[in-house]
This record gives structure tokens, C-alpha cells and sequence, in this order.
């Protein structure tokens, strides 16, 4: 099948994220504001291949272009998302989709174009890593979905309420504020640098404020001891963001703030929920999403080397010294690694 793919920049383009709505494999990582907000925070340039008909999306493989002194310049679709399907038309098969990107690749000195796909393996190419996610049908309904818990996930729910943990939703810049403080916390306690504070600002400023997510904020005794982000778009949900207060783990925060976010969306029409990628050897996390009733499937991510022509494998992507080492760095410091380090490994 033969199919031209055309350069777009989706911020020239005012009704985009319009446009995407029609098609039922958008989402939220294919639109504008997923672009800008990404764009904006650290300096990539957006370049969408796709290819438009009669003012529908027909095919679609978003892309930004990685200038990198540390990891020189790459494509990658998407930096910093779990995943961000192409968007095919039938009959076509992905090596002959980004035959095209490639080229521009090679012209544009990419070393490698980096592809997450969740959908469906590629016959033609060995996955350079393969994640597993996660989702939940929320059409069920609240009945079915509360059915479909695990018991010890009923039992923490049922903890968590006793404690007189109350959830709330906003869409405001100090839910945002209230959440990057304990996402710092969080990122510390996994050993990683938190993402720059000004990431999360565009993320309120393009998606949140603009009805694409919400804060979510489990409050215990007046206090906020967890925070969860969610993004929108369509019919779809997606869990992108977690933190907590590692003091209040024993009431089980961050368990109630997952049963209302899916209640939350169940209840205002959305029909999928999606928790995110798992490494697979992150058995804990696994068996946590899991817990919910979700489906699993695989993630396959693909780094093609634009000079060797081929699909290069990765390692595990679990960490190893840097983290025991970040684990004991300040707050402070790790804000600095932050803002330096995420423009360059997106």
C-alpha cells in the first residue's frame, strides 16, 4: 500500500485537536496540547508525519526532533509518554509507515527514530524493550468495576475510608503546586530527579486548564498526602502521574484516589482507562495495576538506528547505581539534576 506522509506542524493548525477527535485511535498523546506542552518544556521541535483526507486524520505518527550535546539528535515518538500508537490505515504495516520519517531522519542527521507502540507487535522487527500496560473498560459501570477489585484492594479501600481519607478534583495551578511538592518527595524516594517544576506548569497551562486533565488530592486531617494527575481526550482516560507523602503509606491514599479517579471517569461517560507502562521485572507496580481488574497487554518500543539500518536492542530500563545515589541527594539538588538532565533523555 502506498501512502505519502506529509510534514505537519500541529500548532499551525488551530483546530487540531478537533480534527483528532473524529478518529477512535486518538489520543491524548496525539494532540496539540500534548505536543506543546512537551515542545514548550523542553525545547524540542514538533514534526507530525501524517496524512489528511477530506479533513480526517488517515494516518498519523507524531514525532519530535531531539537536539542533544549528551545524546545527540534523535526522533522520538513521543519523548516523555508511555506510548503514542501510529495511527495506520488498514492494511498498512508500520516499516513501510516510517519509511518516509527515515529518510528525513537520515537527512536531518537523526541517529536513531524511537517509536512506542502499544498496540501490536511488528512481524519485521525484534522490540528493542517490551513494557506491559494496563486498562480498564469503564462502561461496565461503578458496580461491575467495584466487583472486578481484587480483595486486598477492597480491604485498602476500606482502610482508607475508616481513616477519613476525602478525594477531591481540580483543574487549579495550586492543586498543580500542592502535587510537584510531593512529587519531588516521590521521585527522591525512587531515586530520580523530579521533572523541572516549569514542565508541570505548561502541563496545568495546555491540558489541564483547558479541560484535557484534572489534579486529583487525597487530603487526611487537613493535610494533602497524595496526588495523582489524569489526562483526557475522547473517550479516554489516562493515569500519567502519581506521588504521596511516603509517612501516610499505612492509610492507603493512594489506593482511594485510583477507586474515585476510575468512579470519577466511569461516571462522566469515558469508556477506557489506562494505567500507564509497567516494567515488567516491576513486579509490586505490575501486581498493583493488576489489582484493579485491568486487562494487561504488551508495549513494544522500537529504536531504530538510522546509520546501521536496523533495530537496536535496549537494556532493562530498571535502574541501578545513579538511583541508590539520587535516593540520598537533596530535594534541592536533585531540582537542579532535574531541570538540566530531562531535556537531554526525553
Amino acid at each position: 500500500m502506498s501512502l505519502v506522509l506529509e510534514k505537519i506542524n500541529p500548532f499551525a493548525i488551530p483546530y487540531w485537536d478537533e480534527l483528532l477527535q473524529s478518529h477512535p485511535q486518538a489520543s491524548i498523546f496525539h494532540s496539540a496540547a500534548w505536543a506543546r506542552t512537551i515542545a514548550e518544556s523542553y525545547g524540542y521541535k514538533p514534526i507530525f508525519f501524517a496524512r489528511l483526507d477530506q479533513g480526517k486524520v488517515e494516518a498519523l505518527i507524531p514525532v519530535m526532533d531531539i537536539k542533544s550535546g549528551l545524546t545527540g539528535r534523535r526522533g522520538v515518538s513521543l519523548p516523555f509518554t508511555d506510548y503514542c500508537d501510529p495511527i495506520l490505515p488498514a492494511g498498512m504495516e508500520l516499516p513501510e509507515a516510517i519509511e518516509p520519517i527515515i529518510a528525513y531522519g537520515k537527512r536531518a542527521s537523526w541517529k536513531v527514530l524511537e517509536l512506542r507502540d502499544s498496540s501490536t507487535a511488528v512481524p519485521a522487527y525484534e522490540p528493542s524493550y517490551v513494557f506491559l500496560g494496563h486498562s480498564l473498560d469503564l462502561s461496565r459501570g461503578e458496580e461491575a468495576l467495584y466487583a472486578g477489585l481484587k480483595s486486598n484492594t477492597k480491604r485498602n479501600l476500606k482502610k482508607a475510608a475508616r481513616e477519613g481519607i476525602e478525594v477531591t478534583f481540580s483543574t487549579g495551578m495550586e492543586a498543580m503546586r500542592t502535587f510537584y511538592r510531593l512529587n519531588c518527595l516521590t521521585r527522591k524516594r525512587h531515586g530520580l530527579p523530579p521533572q523541572p517544576q516549569h514542565f508541570f506548569a505548561n502541563l496545568h497551562r495546555h491540558l489541564i486548564s483547558r479541560d484535557h486533565g484534572v489534579v486529583a488530592l487525597a487530603t487526611y486531617q487537613n493535610n494533602v498526602i497524595a496526588a495523582a494527575v489524569y489526562l483526557y481526550f475522547g473517550d479516554k482516560a489516562v493515569y500519567k502521574y502519581g506521588a504521596s507523602d511516603p509517612a501516610f503509606f499505612s492509610l492507603r491514599p493512594n489506593n482511594q484516589i485510583m477507586w474515585e479517579a476510575i468512579k470519577y471517569f466511569a461516571q462522566r461517560g469515558y469508556r477506557s482507562f489506562c494505567f500507564g507502562k509497567t516494567d515488567p521485572e516491576n513486579e509490586g507496580l505490575r501486581r498493583f495495576k493488576l489489582s484493579w481488574g485491568a486487562d494487561e497487554h504488551e508495549v513494544f518500543y522500537y529504536k531504530y538506528d538510522l546509520r546501521a539500518n536496523r533495530i537496536q536492542p535496549e537494556k532493562s530500563s530498571l535502574a541501578g547505581l545513579h538511583t541508590r545515589v539520587f535516593a540520598k541527594t537533596p530535594i534541592l539538588v536533585l531540582k537542579m539534576i532535574g531541570a538540566v538532565l530531562y531535556r537531554h533523555i526525553g
